[in-house]
């Protein structure tokens, strides 16, 4: 009997089942979706229960069509979307059916009290966190202690996302070094939880799960789990990790210097090294890597992939309307558009942060814009221009690792971005890099999920055998006149985003309530 490994992807948006040779080979997938509530602002919300249901369900159809034999599973794993905070009391129960995900900032009063006896830099250069500080799972914990103190009373451990299914699929509570290292009081260097920022919070370390490695044997399947998932109880379940992490190493950066792109509904490079490469100004975000010894350190750009929707569905809603009653892809036709544009895009420029301002930004106010608009620019232009902004904008990424390390010179791509050859081309030509695209895909969190449990089973001697699965499809080198020309507009785009920022800022403290907007 052929054996297999399991593996889930436990997004934001929703969690996909693969099936894996010993190979590495994808067999199947399947994603099955959930809800995330917004009650507020700045709350985002999803149910654990949920992503249950969704693992259940995903397995179901995964197996569905007989030609899989459960029976030769060995091992899964689970990538899990980051910084989540679910609390469970002593018993395992689950607190509260809806908790916060990663991208939840409610917590700002307990950021600013952290604050008031934390100095900002140093717990930078200690935890590599380099998100808004809001979105880190210790303030979360903080704002339950304040605002739910019934619950918080109640609570014996706060796990995250692939932890709570870990602990669904075994019975026990354990977390890894990828996934506690974006808890907010995380020492990357010294491989642990920081005692003294624990109590800077005013919280207890027991609130915190043990820290296991990524490829340690949680357990096998309760009988329980097995009943639902309709597996067999032997299946060898490994810690995983943060997607972050498992993405690094199914885009197959497993060596220093390596660098790869995710290119989704937001964006981000990132590079493996044997250190965290930190710097208090572009604050790249830093995970300890799935890898033993080794950091993924990644520099993101928020709205990307949603921007280039946002230009899908407002500038070309004829074109996406036409395209889907046709049952075409409205993407291809834009790129199709795009083509038709020269480089430069005629002198228009696109800031994609139409959901704010990332690390690289001079402020999180900043909002997106088409700059140096003109009566002569078309369609064309316009949807040029946007996937040239968002070029530009990783250009500026990839340009603040390099100044902290040795990049490759080749960059492996993956996700929806990396599906289109005209688009890549725009990447290699404004980033100054050689553009990989290889048969990975939009595998990669899922492949790094396999290997981790490949190589916790004993299935794989170590990772190195991911070079193995990746077969190479496109090498898009820059065309030198390209990349003069994207040389030329860089300083431009870097000089209209700090401006951008100011004007945002402005625009933030404005206060336009008291307008009505009617003709009396």
């Amino acid at each position: 009997m052929p054996k297999t490994i399991l593996a889930y992807d436990l997004g934001t948006g929703g969690n996909k089942a693969s099936l894996y040779d010993v190979d590495g080979r994808c067999l199947a997938a399947v994603f099955v979706p959930y809800e995330t509530k917004y009650p507020q602002p700045d709350w985002h919300e999803q149910r654990p229960n949920d992503w249950w249901r969704a693992v259940v369900q995903s397995t179901h159809r995964l197996l569905a069509d007989g030609r899989t034999d459960p029976a030769g599973i060995q091992c899964l794993a689970i990538s899990g979307h980051s910084l989540g905070c679910v609390p469970l009391d002593a018993d395992g129960r689950l607190l509260r059916d809806w908790t916060p995900i990663w991208s939840d900032k409610r917590p700002a009063d307990q950021v600013a009290e952290f604050f008031a006896r934390v100095d900002p830099a140093p717990w930078y250069r200690r935890t590599g966190n380099g998100f808004p500080a809001p979105h880190y799972t210790v303030f979360k914990i903080m704002w339950y202690r304040d605002h739910e103190p019934e619950l918080f009373r109640r609570t014996d451990k706060i796990i995250g996302t692939k932890d709570f299914i870990n602990f669904k699929l075994t019975g026990r509570v354990r977390t890894d070094y990828s996934y506690a290292s974006g808890s907010g009081v995380y020492d990357l260097t010294g491989w642990d939880y920081s005692d003294e920022l624990i109590a800077a919070a005013g919280l207890s370390r027991k609130l915190f799960p043990e820290i296991v490695p990524s490829t340690h044997i949680l357990g096998e399947l309760t009988a329980e789990a097995a009943g639902q998932l309709g597996l067999p109880q032997s299946i060898q379940v490994a810690a995983g990790g943060v997607d972050n992490s498992c993405m690094a190493l199914g885009a197959r950066n497993i060596a220093e210097g390596r660098v790869y792109a995710s290119l989704g509904s937001s964006s981000w490079v990132a590079v493996s090294s044997d250190k965290p490469l930190l710097d208090e100004r572009a604050k790249p975000y830093v995970f300890a890597h799935v890898m033993p010894g080794m950091f993924t350190s990644a520099v993101g750009v928020f709205s990307t992939g949603t921007s280039f929707r946002w230009v899908r569905d407002q500038v070309c809603a004829r074109l996406a309307a036409a395209a889907e009653s046709d049952g075409r892809n409205a993407y291809e036709l834009m790129t199709a558009l795009a083509e038709q544009s020269p480089v430069g895009a005629r002198k228009l420029l696109f800031n994609p942060s139409l959901a704010g301002g990332s690390s690289l930004e001079a402020s999180p106010n900043i909002r997106g814009a088409f700059l140096g608009l003109d009566l002569g620019h078309n369609q064309a232009d316009l949807i040029r221009a946007a996937m040239e902004g968002i070029a530009l904008n990783l250009r500026m990424a990839i340009d603040e690792l390099r100044g902290l390390c040795q990049v490759c010179d080749e960059m492996v791509v993956v996700g929806g971005g990396s599906q289109s050859r005209f688009w890549r081309q725009i990447y290699a030509d404004a980033m100054d890099v050689t553009v990989v695209k290889t048969n990975v895909g939009q595998e990669a969190g899922s492949l790094g999920a396999a290997a981790v449990a490949a190589v916790g089973a004993g299935l794989w001697d170590d990772f190195s055998r991911i070079d193995r699965v990746h077969q190479v499809e496109d090498v898009t080198r820059p065309v030198p006149q390209n990349r003069e020309a994207y040389e030329k507009l860089l300083p431009i785009f870097r000089h209209a985003g700090q401006c951008q920022a100011r004007i945002g800022d402005r625009l933030a403290e404005l206060d336009l309530s008291t307008a009505e907007g009617r003709i009396r």
